[in-house]
């Protein structure tokens, strides 16, 4: 029986899957957060938790912690903000303020909200950890992305914000920037780039991991760059 719990927003994504399946090779009870129901001929894994949940909702975005925070003898102790998306477009003054705003929604709004629900929780089990995926645009832009940029980066500073607010309360918070990860829908939207240059999935989730374990316990407020060679 696992000890603990982690929720893992956009468990089923290209870096998803390699994260749940780090976190249930260690042990953990995973909690894994779906937009909408999916036909499945497989049955779930042993300690994997799957429901549906808008977590750009307020109410879902509850509902899916007070899932992960619902077995007493797994108590949560980790929140893993995945979720998501990238829309690329034209420079600042060609792109429309509504698809500037659906990066903040589809990148920051989740991410605030699940862990502003988990860390009465985080606090109660006496501490835990929060760790969220940026992304290296955040510290190094490049054009035709601003939302996308901006979002990112806000992504980080709300983390270190948590990093700090929480930090006498045994709650650490750490962000994680990946450069471009090897999935195929990247793939398939950059078919002629190098992709052995491009960082894993498998190879980003043991940070993560670590990240929300105690290994990294005097760890919070960090930055780390997971580039690989791009």
């Amino acid at each position: 029986m696992a000890e603990r719990s982690v929720l893992v927003t956009g468990g089923t994504g290209g870096l998803g899957g390699a994260v749940t399946t780090a976190f249930l090779t260690a042990g953990w009870r995973v909690v894994v957060p779906e937009r909408g129901a999916r036909p499945r001929s497989e049955p779930a894994a042993d300690g994997l938790v799957r429901l549906v949940a808008d977590l750009t909702d307020p109410a879902g975005a509850a509902r899916a912690v007070e899932a992960a925070a619902g077995e007493p003898a797994a108590p949560l102790r980790a929140v893993v903000n995945l979720v998501g998306g990238y829309a690329s477009g034209g420079l600042v003054h060609e792109t429309p303020v509504e698809e500037f705003e659906r990066m903040l929604t589809a990148n920051l709004r989740p991410t605030y909200l699940v862990t502003q629900a988990a860390l009465p929780h985080l606090v109660a089990a006496g501490g835990g950890a929060v760790v969220c995926v940026s992304a290296r645009a955040a510290v190094a832009p490049f054009p035709g992305a601003a939302g996308y940029v901006t979002a990112k980066a806000a992504v980080l500073a709300f983390a270190n914000a948590v990093a700090v607010e929480y930090r006498s309360r045994n709650v650490r918070c750490n962000t994680v920037l990946p450069s471009i990860i090897d999935t195929p829908a990247n793939r398939a939207a950059q078919p002629d780039a190098d992709h052995s240059r491009w960082v894993a999935p498998a190879e980003i989730a043991p940070v993560i991991r670590f990240l929300a374990s105690g290994e990294s316990a005097p760890t919070s407020g960090a930055t780390v760059p997971v580039y690989g060679r791009a």
